[in-house]
């Protein structure tokens, strides 16, 4: 202790501070987003009707004089997307374990703590590597792909048999969103109030419900695209070879 030389004068920096609240920032703003897009996919539950409704919203149709809509609009929304799906994702791997030393050394302080959060952060971890690969095939499909209709829905999940990519993404989007938002209160002091430890009760019961709520919402919702893409297979494969091809003209001018 006696050797140890404190430099008052060395300037620390504030990179690691302004990452981790990017990091923040940007995790908040694509959780939120997520369940907003679920509750918008699952209007399928309601009839084609009402997913045409809210699709025609999504294409701007109201602004145009066709009432075709703008597919373009789908792009640059999902572009705005997928950049900060990104840029959340490289910097959430600034935490990962790098090598196999530091997994076991993790995975031996999870099982000496035995700390809930402390595991929330792990599956929170695995959750996001999976969505890294699924959620970048579905938002790339998005951009090739942008217009939104019940059977070009239905068709990318049976014809194109997508189904359990979107199933797996579901899971892993749901629990690390939660999770991730669950943590964010944890992390910045919202919603702590005067109690801590009830307060941090009542946010991850309050996780729980919001993850099995839009699992099951999101599960359903692939059964009624799985259900109308079985009934209409015939048009599905019409679809494949002629209506999205058509789609990414009306996009390109």
């Amino acid at each position: 202790m006696e050797n140890l030389v404190l430099d008052n004068k060395t300037k620390k920096s504030r990179i690691p501070a302004w990452l981790d609240l990017t990091q923040s920032g940007t995790g908040l703003v694509l959780g939120l987003f997520m369940w907003v897009h679920m509750l918008l996919i699952s209007s399928i539950l309601l009839g084609k009707g009402s997913f045409n409704f809210v699709a025609n919203m999504m294409e701007l149709s109201f602004l145009s004089p066709t009432g075709e809509g703008y597919p373009i609009a789908v792009v640059l929304a999902v572009s705005g997307v997928f950049t900060l799906f990104i840029l959340h994702a490289g910097l959430g791997m600034r935490k990962f374990p790098s090598s196999y030393k530091q997994y076991k050394a993790v995975r031996s302080q999870m099982k000496l703590l035995k700390h809930e959060d402390t595991n929330l952060w792990f599956y929170q971890a695995l959750t996001g590597f999976i969505m890294f690969f699924a959620g970048s095939v579905h938002l790339y499909t998005m951009l090739t792909h942008p217009d939104i209709d019940p059977y070009i829905s239905a068709a990318r999940v049976v014809t194109s048999n997508m189904w359990p990519l979107y199933l797996i993404l579901l899971i892993a989007v749901e629990y690390h969103g939660a999770i991730g938002l669950y943590r964010l209160c944890m992390k910045w002091g919202w919603f702590t109030g005067k109690d801590a430890k009830k307060s941090r009760a009542k946010l991850k019961k309050l996780k729980k419900t919001l993850t099995a709520f839009f699992l099951v919402l999101g599960i359903l919702s692939l059964i009624v695209f799985i259900l109308i893409g079985i009934k209409n297979k015939d048009k599905n494969q019409e679809i494949s070879t002629v209506i999205i091809p058509t789609t990414i003209e009306q996009t390109i001018s």
